[in-house]
């Protein structure tokens, strides 16, 4: 196996074509984050992200995208905003995680949506956790029996909140696409007040990541783009999402509704609509992400993913897991004290290049 590393836009068309054949070749690959336009989008923001491309003789068989971070760390390509992860390959190819880390020249790779099935990478898992997905491959009809009859009093409650919103406030209006900067001004400005709402760090705080998502929905082609959603009632926006769209796979990235109208539960009445339309374009699969109790209603399975750590060496692994652990132990305390913990969430970021607790 040669493996040689490069940045995500020296990429040619050969390594691109290659990828993206991977892709077809195994479903559990087809997220638009295990994409080489993705890769490349992350490239032009974090000078540190890198594609490691594997071959076997004249043959490209793999690629492995991944970010180095101060201190030695490798982790993946975007990572924070990326919720499917792992190595890229052609069937039936294998690789060695401890020669693959060499030749990245990174000691340790650390990873926490990881696809569960690259088993190369399986005795490094510590945890390994459902993530929720809908299959939308029978028609959207399908999809919405199924959901009805598993869920009778959900839909019941969805229908009646629905029609409550319509009277309270106005007609529903859904509008989805790839160009609309001031609806994905106010998105992003309902997730921030949420993020400040629950504690957590703000993750428009960074102006690197708020130009990365403009950036994607600048994107608009056949094979990759980002699509913003947007549910008004009357004039009123009143609940968003931003996905990721690779082929007919989506993969969520943030969804978030304005708290003033909370009780008619807008972000569930605006996916459903979301699911949809993205069904009528030949969309069958959603990666929903991280798992809630209200994906836990709407998904049709899980798939799983994996958190963990490779580590060239034992005293690597030692030193990385216990630095792992203390951080995590000070966000636990932190967080209780929201203004400390923004300050130190920013002091992690510089010193060590990584994201903080809850980013």
């Amino acid at each position: 196996m040669q493996i040689s590393v490069a940045c995500p836009g020296e990429l040619g068309p050969r390594e691109i074509t290659a990828w993206h054949s991977m892709q077809r070749l195994t479903t559990s690959l087809a997220s638009p984050f295990l994409s080489p336009e993705f890769a490349i989008a992350v490239g032009h923001f974090r000078p540190e992200a890198r594609v490691a491309v594997l071959a076997d003789g004249p043959e490209i068989v793999g690629f492995f995208p991944f970010e180095r971070r101060r201190l030695g760390v490798g982790v993946p390509i975007g990572a924070g905003l990326n919720d499917c992860q792992g190595l890229i390959h052609a069937p039936g190819v294998e690789w060695d995680p401890q020669e693959l880390l060499r030749a990245c020249q990174v000691p340790v790779w650390q990873f926490d949506h990881l696809i569960a099935d690259q088993r190369p990478f399986e005795r490094y898992a510590v945890a390994v956790a459902p993530s929720p997905v809908i299959d939308l491959s029978d028609g959207f009809g399908t999809y919405q029996e199924k959901l009805r009859a598993s869920s009778p009093k959900f839909c019941k409650n969805m229908g009646w909140k629905r029609r409550k919103l319509e009277r309270d406030v106005g007609k529903l209006r859904f509008a989805m696409g790839s160009c609309d900067i001031p609806g994905l001004r106010t998105l992003m400005g309902w997730k921030s007040e949420q993020c400040r709402r629950n504690g957590w760090i703000d993750v428009f705080g960074r102006p690197w990541i708020v130009d990365f998502v403009d950036h994607l929905l600048a994107i608009s082609n056949d094979r990759f783009g980002g699509l913003i959603s947007l549910l008004c009632a009357g004039e009123t926006p009143v609940a968003g999402q931003f996905v990721l769209r690779s082929g007919n796979h989506i993969a969520g990235l943030f969804t978030a509704y304005d708290p003033g109208f909370a009780r008619y539960s807008p972000g569930i009445i605006q996916v459903l609509q979301l699911i949809a339309e993205l069904a009528a374009t030949g969309v069958n699969t959603i990666h929903m992400g991280p798992a809630a109790d209200w994906k836990e209603t709407l998904k049709t399975h899980d798939i799983l993913m994996a958190q963990g750590m490779v580590a060239n060496g034992l005293l690597t692994a030692t030193a990385h897991r216990v630095r792992r652990a203390f951080v995590s132990w000070t966000g636990r305390q932190l967080s209780q004290h929201p203004p400390l913990f923004r300050a130190a969430d920013q002091l992690l970021q510089h010193y060590s290049g990584e994201q903080g607790p809850n980013a």
